[in-house]
């Protein structure tokens, strides 16, 4: 994807064709091999980084002039800092091995008309110096580099990159997420974990989708597509394949022949209403070891209005005693218990389905998790957001 997104560029595939040691990785285009001179007038190498701005896959300068700098704060040939580009120092990591030490301003009167501009005017600030103690030292390599970014998505993930999460979504690269159920819930889950980098998303459910299904949840399938009643885990899939490689189907439920499929699962989100399944699916993962959150909802009318309650249940080596009381586990399936209404509601879907992600995310790392709780209720009347279960108690 790097080299197609360069040749696809006219300003950055110059960048390459001139010399300069041009990649992008994570949304970011890094330019290697920048010399520099240090506070003790000693030729250094660094790299400027740019947040880069997509549209179809091709490099759209975006008008911002600032531009990040790994290595030393860059010097004039006596050692004095080149104060005139300062700009902020944050020392922020974006990748495994890119930091961002400083980042640097210089705007000419009219601005730069692409990446080209900003990056060739940028190295001759930089690198005059380096060259005027030096005239061997080489800024144009020609060297290609090889891109080591074998990213799980379609196309690049500019989102991260603008925001500086990209070091942080590496939290969830190489595991392998099932998703049981692709009902309301189900599919707003495989939504939201579909746009992180996850290796694998494996989608679990034996129903086709049909007319009712398209009203609580995401996307906007026409007529045709209701029409052809696909299996939701192959409908599901062929949408979020246009974004993420590692959408696996399987069109069909999880019992006790097929369960050992999950064995392989880094974490499973459990979104049915079949009590006599999850008790089979949930004892299989705790045997296993293998995180889950299982989601619910009961919603009833009162009068001419909806109260309910969304439940939020997770588990995982350290925290997983509270399982047995916290979910309906009937062998028989009866219909006993609190969440077991039928009532689906894209919005409460939707709302169940952040609530799960949120604390997927907070079980990785990815969001500071203050108290640690393990089975959270939200109330539809009250707004009142109950969090028990927590890892202290």
């Amino acid at each position: 994807m790097s080299q197609k997104l360069i040749d696809h560029s006219p300003d950055l595939k110059r960048l390459q064709n001139e010399g300069y040691e041009v990649e992008i990785k994570g949304g970011y285009l890094i330019t290697h091999h920048i010399p520099y001179v240090d506070k003790d007038r000693c030729i250094k190498y660094g790299k400027l980084i740019v947040a880069l701005t997509l549209n179809n896959n091709i490099a759209k300068y975006s008008g911002n002039h600032v531009i990040q700098f790994m290595g030393d704060f860059p010097c004039h040939k006596d050692g004095s800092p080149i104060s005139a580009i300062r700009h902020a120092n944050p020392n922020q990591k974006l990748t495994d091995d890119i930091i961002m030490n400083y980042s640097f301003s210089n705007k000419p009167p009219k601005g730069y008309a692409d990446h080209y501009e900003q990056i060739t005017r940028y190295i001759e600030i930089i690198s005059s110096p380096a060259i005027s103690l030096d005239p061997s030292v080489e800024v144009r390599t020609y060297k290609v580099i090889d891109s080591t970014d074998n990213d799980v998505f379609q196309y690049a993930d500019t989102c991260s990159s603008r925001a500086n999460t990209y070091y942080l979504n590496n939290k969830f690269r190489g595991q392998k997420i099932a998703i049981i159920g692709l009902g309301g819930t189900g599919s707003y889950i495989l939504d939201l974990v579909a746009k992180t980098p996850v290796s694998e998303i494996h989608l679990y459910d034996g129903d086709k989708f049909l007319q009712h299904n398209a009203f609580r949840a995401p996307g906007a399938p026409n007529k045709e597509m209701l029409s052809s009643q696909k299996y939701k885990a192959d409908y599901f899939a062929s949408l979020y394949l246009n974004m993420h490689k590692g959408v696996i189907p399987h069109a069909k439920y999880v019992t006790k022949e097929n369960i050992d499929e999950l064995s392989s699962m880094s974490h499973v989100f459990i979104c049915i209403d079949n009590d006599s399944s999850r008790k089979t699916i949930v004892e299989y993962l705790l045997k296993q070891g293998i995180s889950f959150i299982d989601v619910g909802m009961g919603v009833n009318i009162v009068g001419d209005k909806l109260i309910g309650i969304v439940r939020t249940t997770s588990a995982n080596l350290v925290k997983n005693d509270h399982i047995i009381k916290r979910l309906p586990l009937s062998e028989n399936n009866e219909p006993e218990n609190e969440y077991s209404t039928n009532i689906q509601i894209a919005d409460l879907n939707a709302l169940n389905a952040v609530f799960a992600v949120i604390k997927w995310k907070k079980m990785n790392g990815f969001y500071q998790d203050l108290i640690q709780e393990f089975h959270s209720t939200y109330s539809i009347n009250d707004s009142d957001l109950l969090n028990e279960e927590t890892i202290h108690t």
